[in-house]
């Protein structure tokens, strides 16, 4: 959320490119005394329109992420704009203590109807809830305390209220190394006849509870399976060691398994979508796992190193200069470096961390669709990386997609207008698996 979404673009590519995102806002180009375009740092997290706040990643992150919720049950408008009235623009523990403040009074709410017997307004509370304490998670450090203990209260409210969802969202973990990647599943039906399946990745700042705000009422709706997981630098991994890795298909790999050992997903119509880095993660799995049947990318990421290669504002975060950002994103940014296994005081340092994470488009040889904000589709390298993404796919059933911005549909992710993100995903989607 903040400046993140990453892989750049999970590969965080994009995230890392998010969070390089600073008081500058890209996007703009400005013209010198000569009428000549001054060169300008393009910001993955500008926000193209203005929610509340002066400080741009603390506005984008409460338009797109938190605004952007409110369609699919992650927040109430008067609950949000409350919250945001009582927070300092740009100071990180400000943002932080007024959600947790709100997550704890959305949560009392909802156990209250819980204890009446009301499971319907139980599981709106709660939902809500749980979404309010992922909020209070940005922009906290490592070291803080509460980050801990913080995501463990939004996972275990998010498990009550989707025991109250029917068919329920379950709640499992799937070994990898010696870890466990925290996942959910929600059946589209309660038949348990095979059905198509949605499998959705997050990028470089993502909690898996990100996910299901992201877009499951939307796939259930349509008769999709939606799943969801964290992999390696995603949720709290990071905290076990776990952070990104150039081959992120090994985890996709070990969800694939899951899904495919059930019942109730189809293998012949098993789709999978990554959104900021996942936009790199996502065709690297398609690369290396037929099983997969379609792949969705929000933006496609081809490689992450010269996309964070390009960007000013990662190159240039020295120490000295983060100093001179707002906590909120300058905690952001450092945070990024963190779940890349980089010291963070050497943000610099994502550029060579990124190298590797790639995949190869003619080796993908499932249908493909890009779909990327026309804000972020200004940046010349996000150009040039879905141009080499459409050009080099196998597979003639093939396409890019730019949502507009007089759509309200542009910034990273395009988080900000969800329905519009599901009709594009699941209107191709749909004729995908017709064929």
């Amino acid at each position: 959320m903040k400046k993140r979404c990453v892989w750049a673009a999970g590969v965080l590519l994009i995230s890392a490119l998010l969070i390089s995102c600073t008081a500058e806002r890209s996007n703009i180009s400005a013209k010198n005394d000569a009428g000549q375009k001054a060169q300008k740092e393009f910001d993955m997290h500008a926000p193209y329109v203005r929610y509340h706040f002066q400080d741009p990643d603390m506005d984008f992150t409460f338009g797109s992420v938190v605004l952007g919720s409110i369609s699919n049950g992650g927040a109430e408008t008067g609950e949000a704009f409350y919250v945001a009235a009582n927070i300092k623009d740009g100071d990180a523990a400000s943002w932080q203590d007024e959600w947790l403040k709100m997550a704890a009074r959305v949560e009392a709410r909802g156990l209250k109807s819980l204890e009446g017997g009301n499971a319907i307004s139980a599981r709106e509370q709660l939902m809500r809830a749980s979404n309010y304490y992922r909020f209070g998670l940005l922009a906290m450090m490592p070291d803080d305390p509460r980050l801990k203990q913080t995501a463990i209260k939004s996972r275990e409210v998010m498990k009550q209220a989707g025991k109250l969802l029917d068919p329920p969202l379950e709640y499992f973990e799937i070994p990898f190394e010696g870890a466990m990647l925290p996942s959910y599943f929600r059946k589209a039906a309660k038949d348990g006849k095979p059905r198509k399946t949605l499998l959705m990745l997050g990028g470089g700042e993502t909690f898996a509870e990100d996910l299901i705000f992201y877009i499951m009422p939307q796939a259930i709706e349509r008769g999709y399976n939606f799943m969801t997981l964290d992999m390696p630098g995603q949720g709290i991994l990071p905290l076990e060691g776990k952070t990104f890795r150039p081959e992120m298909h090994h985890a996709v790999e070990k969800a694939v398994d899951y899904a495919l050992a059930r019942k109730d997903v189809d293998p012949a119509r098993l789709a999978v979508f990554g959104i900021s880095g996942g936009g790199g993660f996502a065709p690297q799995a398609a690369q290396h796992d037929p099983r997969i049947k379609a792949v969705i990318m929000n933006a496609c990421v081809v490689d992450a190193y010269p996309l964070f290669a390009s960007m000013t504002p990662v190159v240039t975060a020295t120490p000295e200069k983060v100093a001179t950002f707002t906590s909120f994103h300058g905690n952001t940014v450092k945070i990024v470096a963190w779940r890349w296994g980089v010291p963070m005081d050497n943000v610099p340092g994502l550029v060579e961390a990124n190298r590797g994470f790639s995949f190869e488009p003619a080796k993908v040889t499932a249908p493909a669709l890009s779909l990327v904000g026309e804000g972020e589709y200004s940046s010349d390298e996000t150009k040039r990386q879905q141009k080499l993404c459409i050009d080099g796919l196998a597979n003639p059933m093939k396409k890019l997609v730019v949502t507009p911005l007089n759509e309200g549909a542009s910034n990273h992710c395009v988080m900000e207008n969800r329905s519009v993100v599901a009709q594009v995903v699941f209107d191709w989607l749909d004729g995908v698996f017709k064929k």
